[in-house]
């Protein structure tokens, strides 16, 4: 395949027809090649994941407080995102589903309907939505697994093996551009406005954001689906004695350990220290600064053959950055262990979901399952998810403070080193 091109889903299936052709194209293409340029379709997802990633940002980064504010609640915030995660997971097994057999699009678009949803609900719900926390954490999750699906089922045929360290370098630039401004503009929002309103507004503008991220996904290509989708494909690569998912899937639920908890719990303890939602919009500002120069850096110096040892120094150095807060969980530590950690983050997550998506395009049987390897991806993501999220809850079930929570970040957050463990033979390098 010529370097710069686009793998349509037609190309990619008459590839897999041939003997050989893919399992040549992922292997020896990487080596031939340092880099690949992104087309113009890899644009086009790329703009589509940065609005969709700034109007999470604007109001996603809030509901766990404004979930707070309404219960007071620890454990009603972990209900709810638990929950968002179980339906996410349901959604991502529906989605693997529909998307193998129609359209890609019609999922990717349905996600950010769900999204827009959500957020008209709460809008409708106002101080009542506590009382719904659960219900709306699987609307949420129902979003989120829609549009995943059917976003990683794109990017996986529209980039090649020697462009994917880029394209994921661009994705985490954009999702910390969001995460530096989107925050910092509606936290600022909200403490001047007072009282509810400023939620309101806040959450409208996302509902807008999704809404023009669905009308500028009709200008990506409508990709053709080829074959039925199995149910068992996934558990069948885990009962199989070699096989590399069998480390890859655990590697995914250490990094989905430390993921359920850290989404939302730092959030909070950042306005438990200071009160103020501007102060967590500031916390987000600095934090996506920091993580949208080291993606954009590790985005460019990153190859598969550095991604072994930059993934262990990812992994051992944002492990180590939340003993920051046994001493100390004010606002200064906890600012101080965020930098760090967005600091290095680029160092571990490229060359793991880069790592990744090259075993779904290792073999040609790999590329024809690419939608059920995805599912088993996103399924090893939520189950170790849900493993914390059930940790956090039985934690708070027992004691609410805030060194208890320190401690627990620090346990989850070590969940990364035992992920390179499970998957640093095969990495690159």
């Amino acid at each position: 395949m010529a370097q710069g091109k686009i793998m349509s889903a037609g190309n990619m299936a008459k590839a897999a027809r041939r003997p050989h052709a893919q399992a040549g194209w992922m292997a020896g293409g990487a080596a031939r090649r340092r880099t690949a340029s992104l087309g113009r379709q890899a644009v086009l997802l790329l703009a589509v994941q940065g609005m969709y990633a700034a109007a999470n940002a604007l109001s996603g980064t809030f509901v766990p407080v404004y979930l707070w504010k309404a219960s007071q609640s620890f454990a009603l915030i972990g209900w709810f995102t638990l929950a968002q995660q179980l339906a996410s997971g349901c959604a991502f097994w529906l989605a693997g589903a529909w998307v193998k057999r129609h359209d890609k699009m019609t999922a990717l678009r349905a996600g950010l309907v769900c999204s827009s949803l959500f957020y008209l609900t709460v809008l409708l719900l106002g101080q009542e939505a506590g009382r719904w926390a659960a219900w709306l954490g699987a609307l949420n999750g129902l979003a989120v697994g829609l549009f995943w699906l059917a976003y990683n089922v794109v990017y996986f045929e529209i980039t090649e093996p020697a462009s994917r360290d880029r394209f994921n370098g661009w994705a985490g630039l954009l999702g910390s551009l969001a995460g530096m401004t989107a925050p910092w503009l509606s936290g600022t929002f909200i403490s001047l406005s007072g009282g509810t309103k400023g939620y309101r507004i806040v959450f409208t503008v996302s509902l807008a954001m999704f809404a023009a991220a669905a009308l500028l996904s009709f200008f990506l290509q409508k990709r053709r689906s080829y074959g039925t989708f199995s149910w068992t494909y996934g558990a069948a690569q885990l009962r199989t004695r070699g096989n590399p998912w069998r480390s890859a899937v655990p590697a995914l639920a250490m990094q989905g350990l430390r993921e359920g908890v850290y989404l939302f719990l730092l959030g909070l303890l950042v306005y438990f220290a200071t009160g103020r939602e501007q102060s967590l919009g500031s916390y987000t500002f600095w934090t996506s600064l920091t993580s949208l120069l080291s993606f954009w850096l590790a985005g460019r110096l990153l190859r598969p053959r550095f991604r072994r040892a930059a993934m262990l120094l990812g992994a051992a150095s944002i492990s180590g950055m939340t003993a920051i807060l046994l001493a100390d969980a004010g606002y200064t530590a906890l600012l101080i262990a965020g930098v760090g950690t967005a600091l290095f983050m680029p160092l571990y997550i490229i060359p793991m979901t880069s790592a990744v998506f090259d075993l779904v395009g290792k073999t040609e049987e790999g590329v024809k399952r690419r939608e059920e390897l995805i599912v088993l991806r996103e399924t090893g993501l939520i189950a170790g998810r849900v493993l914390g999220l059930a940790v956090y809850l039985a934690v708070v079930a027992r004691v609410q403070s805030t060194a208890a929570l320190a401690w627990l970040l620090l346990a989850v957050g070590a969940a990364p080193l035992a992920g390179w463990l499970f998957i640093r033979r095969k990495l690159a390098g």
